[in-house]
């Protein structure tokens, strides 16, 4: 099973390919080419830094959205999205301007506005991920966040949001629908829930 993790000058690559591999992914790659995608059995695009500089560096890749949308929309391989790389997954995200993203799920990436002072923003550290509708991958427990923008739905009640936290407010922590999956948390910094997490997404037949 070849897993692809997209290096696209924006991920914590390193964590993630070690914590992948702990869980248990020996076929992983680490890759920038499109070609390599679009025949990988999994993919995983991770994301750390600023919305609209992770949208336009994965779109200076050459051919990586179109591999990503006729590989995940298409054929329906598994699709994992990590911090940003789950942000990404929304038609757009506002920070600092409005960026297009990959319009996967409906919805926008906006500012957190958690409501109470003691709620701060970045939302950093351990809080616990809370199920909205069943899904295979997503289970209740504590993961560890860091993030200033959280994605909303375009519709309130949506079912493509899999799972919240609580900042003040409930803030999304996972989104997908069919074969694609987004989480707000690091799985590679949430010790053994993030593992088991990364385990079920590598024995995941959706």
């Amino acid at each position: 099973m070849t897993l692809a993790l997209i290096d696209y000058g924006a991920g914590n690559l390193h964590s993630v390919e070690n914590a992948l591999r702990t869980a248990g992914c020996v076929d992983l790659v680490v890759t920038s080419d499109a070609d390599v995608v679009a025949k990988a059995e999994r993919i995983v695009l991770p994301g750390v830094g600023a919305y609209g500089a992770c949208a336009a560096a994965l779109r200076a890749v050459p051919g990586m959205v179109e591999a990503l949308n006729r590989r995940v929309l298409d054929e329906g391989t598994p699709f994992l999205g990590i911090c940003v790389g789950m942000q990404l997954m929304a038609e757009a995200g506002e920070e600092m301007g409005t960026h297009a993203g990959l319009g996967w799920v409906s919805g926008r990436v906006r500012r957190l506005e958690p409501g109470t002072m003691e709620a701060k923003v970045p939302h950093m550290g351990w809080n616990d991920v809370v199920p909205s509708v069943a899904h295979p991958l997503i289970e209740p427990g504590e993961a560890y966040f860091l993030h200033s923008f959280a994605f909303e739905p375009s519709d309130p009640g949506s079912a493509d949001v899999l799972a919240t936290t609580d900042h003040a407010r409930p803030v999304t922590a996972a989104i997908g629908r069919d074969t694609m999956i987004g989480v707000q948390f690091h799985p590679e910094k949430s010790q053994r829930y993030g593992l088991a997490l990364l385990e079920r997404f590598l024995e995941w037949r959706p």
